[in-house]
């Protein structure tokens, strides 16, 4: 009898071959943003077309390796080449310049850092055990080794204020603040998502819980957004507690860092916290239950979740959810999930509300 499903397999194309190659060289492209990072070529080049030489005498380098670096970003689509050995930077190029005001240069350096990268040589080992290669490998845990070297600690927090940056311009008008008085952004970081919020809803006020060194610019944020009369910037152990007082509690890409039985723990402040018709609200993605690549996909971020999800396998110990899995710590946490919502101005993440059993 013939298999149906063998004679649906097809062999192997080009397409197919295309792509596998593509993938074996991610690391080398992800290098090539952090050169380009690093010797300062996106702010020397900027939208009108530049020769290569000038650009290379600017960054101290040799002309021709200089050339095929920039040849290397046009093929990546970060250049474009005008005439031979002449270049512009492209929008998403663009994105590089620190001056530019939707950066990611931060974010660029902190995911193309060794400290992140050296941890993922182990993937397999992750996966055959289970265990944190990070922690193997550096001898110490993520956040620790954070805690133990400023200049990363730094970077790790600027480029988390650039990652927030999209879901910070989406969530204000995505989700009806209007019903709650005060909100805390457990694990907040510089406030830069709780600023919006408060920006945009001036009845108003919050908490930005985090730690010592992940408050480190919150204090100028506020003063930026001249809100230190309404947000407080409050230091603490979310394993410990969370601040009473408010009817909203907030996070944002703060579970997926943990493992369940600590998404749990996190919670379980939360809802010990939270009066009556008070919220938690999680914001993250939310896998769907099997991996959708087709036309209408819930992920459609190129993998980039997964990817994600494998991240914080290897660097803390975390992983990404599917909606299951939410409910399940979630109920542990003695919280009921009442709904889920894309969040379609920053995908892939969604809403994910919460309430006390």
């Amino acid at each position: 009898m013939t298999n149906t499903a063998d004679t649906d397999v097809r062999a192997p194309d080009t397409t197919d071959r295309d792509l596998i190659v593509r993938l074996a060289f991610g690391s080398m492209a992800a290098q090539t943003l952090r050169a380009a990072v690093r010797l300062g070529v996106p702010v020397l080049l900027g939208e009108t077309p530049r020769p290569a030489a000038e650009v290379a005498v600017a960054a101290g380098t040799e002309p021709q390796p200089m050339t095929r670096l920039l040849r290397a970003l046009a093929g990546l689509g970060l250049l474009t080449e005008h005439a031979p050995d002449t270049f512009s930077m492209t929008p998403a190029g663009a994105l590089l310049d620190p001056g530019h005001p939707d950066s990611l240069t931060s974010f660029v350096r902190m995911f193309t850092e060794p400290a992140i990268v050296r941890a993922w040589e182990h993937l397999d080992s992750s996966v055959r055990t289970g265990e944190i290669a990070f922690d193997t490998v550096f001898g110490t845990d993520f956040f620790s080794h954070l805690g133990q070297h400023p200049e990363l600690s730094a970077e790790f927090n600027a480029a988390m204020s650039q990652a927030v940056a999209e879901t910070a311009a989406a969530l204000p008008r995505a989700f009806d603040f209007g019903r709650f008085t005060r909100v805390t952004d457990v694990g907040g970081g510089d406030g830069t998502l709780l600023a919006a919020v408060l920006d945009a809803h001036p009845h108003l006020t919050g908490v930005v819980l985090d730690t010592t060194q992940g408050l480190a610019e919150a204090p100028r944020t506020l003063e930026r957004h001249g809100l230190t009369d309404r947000c407080s910037p409050v230091a603490g152990d979310f394993f410990r507690g969370v601040p009473e007082g408010s009817d909203l509690y907030l996070m944002k890409s703060i579970l997926h860092n943990w493992t369940d039985d600590q998404a749990v723990t996190i919670l379980r402040h939360c809802r010990e916290v939270l009066p009556p018709g008070g919220l938690v609200l999680i914001v993250e993605p939310v896998l769907p239950e099997v991996v959708d690549t087709g036309a209408g996909a819930e992920v459609t971020d190129g993998g980039v979740t997964y990817l994600s999800d494998l991240n914080m396998l290897v660097n803390v110990g975390g992983r990404e959810r599917t909606r299951r899995d939410f409910e399940e710590v979630c109920r542990r946490a003695g919280l009921s999930l009442t709904s889920v919502t894309p969040l379609k101005e920053a995908a892939p993440f969604s809403l994910i509300e919460a309430v006390a059993d």
